[in-house]
């Protein structure tokens, strides 16, 4: 099974990109070349991008404190079990602290070094990169591959609770969902009603399945359309019947 991930709101847009981001860095930082490390730093320049326009921090606060209060009104209920709420609580209120002690807006230890900027100036440009155009980029890159890792690790350190934050936020999301199986008749699926809204939607199909879902959502109505990736035309609907699952996540 494939899974697609569709968020329904610009938070949880921007959340989900971090995450993607931030495993593109740890991947490419796994491995030795210059090469790699030059992706992870593009990737950490994204993640930048990214921190700056959103108001990201205010926004893990608050999430982060809504979902303690959720978790705490758990406590009553005999189903929950108290040790696995109290680790649950225990992560909220220490990343909760962490994101208070940070200083200042986020990334702004990145934006602050001169280096660093220089470097990303010369990246929007394509190929702008090269040994002629940053030879000091040219002479890090091919500096002992645990130097490169640690100058990474002092980057990176800032974001941690960051990092922490949404990733609390992301594993509540997809713990919290519903899933139904349903049939989406010659490729398309179309539903109205309430019982549709949600925060993002996760849809798993077959592998095997020649197809792709495009997905349009809001709170009025939700509408599938399974796109061929065989045809030559593009855009055009899945004739057949395609089974599948949606799961419905909600904070």
């Amino acid at each position: 099974m494939i899974c697609y991930e569709h968020p329904l709101n610009e938070r949880i847009r921007t959340l989900l990109r971090l995450e993607n981001l931030f495993s593109r860095i740890d991947f490419f930082l796994s491995k030795d070349t210059p090469i790699e490390h030059h992706a992870a730093l593009i990737a950490l320049f994204e993640v930048l991008e990214i921190t700056t326009r959103a108001d990201i921090k205010s926004d893990l606060l608050q999430e982060l404190e809504r979902q303690k209060h959720l978790l705490e009104a758990l406590r009553k209920n005999p189903n929950v079990d108290e040790e696995t709420l109290n680790i649950a609580l225990g992560n909220i209120r220490s990343t909760f602290r962490e994101m208070l002690d940070l200083p200042g807006k986020v990334g702004e230890h990145l934006r602050e070094n001169d280096w660093l900027m220089s470097i990303k100036q010369r990246m929007v440009i394509p190929g702008g990169c090269c040994v002629f155009d940053l030879p000091f980029y040219h002479y890090w890159l091919n500096l002992d591959t645990e130097k490169r890792r640690q100058d990474f690790k002092v980057w990176l350190g800032p974001f941690q609770p960051v990092r922490n934050a949404f990733e609390i936020v992301l594993y509540l999301l997809r713990k919290s969902g519903r899933t139904i199986k349903l049939t989406a008749h010659q490729g398309v699926f179309q539903q109205t009603g309430a019982e549709y809204a949600a925060h993002m939607l996760r849809l798993d199909l077959s592998e095997e399945l020649p197809c792709i879902p495009e997905i349009s959502a809001n709170k009025y109505a939700l509408n599938i359309r399974f796109i061929s990736v065989k045809s030559t035309q593009k855009n055009k609907t899945y004739e057949n019947d395609v089974a599948f699952e949606l799961t419905f996540c909600n904070l």
